[in-house]
């Protein structure tokens, strides 16, 4: 079983507990791909994300430095590929190398290079929807995520659009 959440988070803390609250259910070797609204929170997602998987160091933006590499319970790698022309450009980042290596991988714009995901991606849709609020969709495939999904739907019921 997978799916397609709508969220709504009302601050930036919101949008940090959420990433915070679905770490656990992340596993070695999985993709989250971010998309949305320049500005819309995707950094922040990922740095509650990161806390919850163990990250004790602050979790910058890597918009150019494209990629940053952090340790805990499991290991991140924290992309940007925003300012990328190219998927080749993607690939000589060592792409696949990076796919192999067993992190848990967070990719803002992942979008951008959808050829190139894994068809287990779990996607997050970022949209701003007044200053301060964000409209969250996740949408996880049911192959990979058919074990997580049910537990995946509990952990984002605070921020569930009714």
């Amino acid at each position: 079983m997978g799916g397609e959440l709508v969220l709504v988070t009302a601050s930036v803390e919101e949008t940090r507990a959420l990433g915070e609250a679905v770490a656990p259910l992340l596993s070695r070797g999985d993709v989250v791909a971010l998309t949305g609204d320049l500005g819309a929170g995707k950094t922040a997602f990922v740095q509650g994300a990161a806390k919850g998987l163990g990250v004790t160091e602050a979790v910058l933006s890597p918009s150019f430095t494209l990629v940053r590499e952090y340790e805990g319970r499991l290991p991140v790698y924290h992309l940007d590929v925003y300012r990328l022309e190219r998927l080749q450009d993607v690939l000589d980042l060592g792409f696949d190398e990076m796919l192999d290596a067993g992190h848990v991988m967070f990719i803002e714009w992942g979008d951008a290079i959808q050829a190139l995901l894994p068809e287990s991606a779990l996607e997050v849709e970022i949209t701003i929807e007044n200053d301060s609020g964000r409209r969250i969709e996740i949408t996880a495939p049911a192959e990979s995520w058919a074990l997580r999904w049910e537990r995946l739907e509990q952990i984002a019921q605070p921020w569930k659009v009714a």
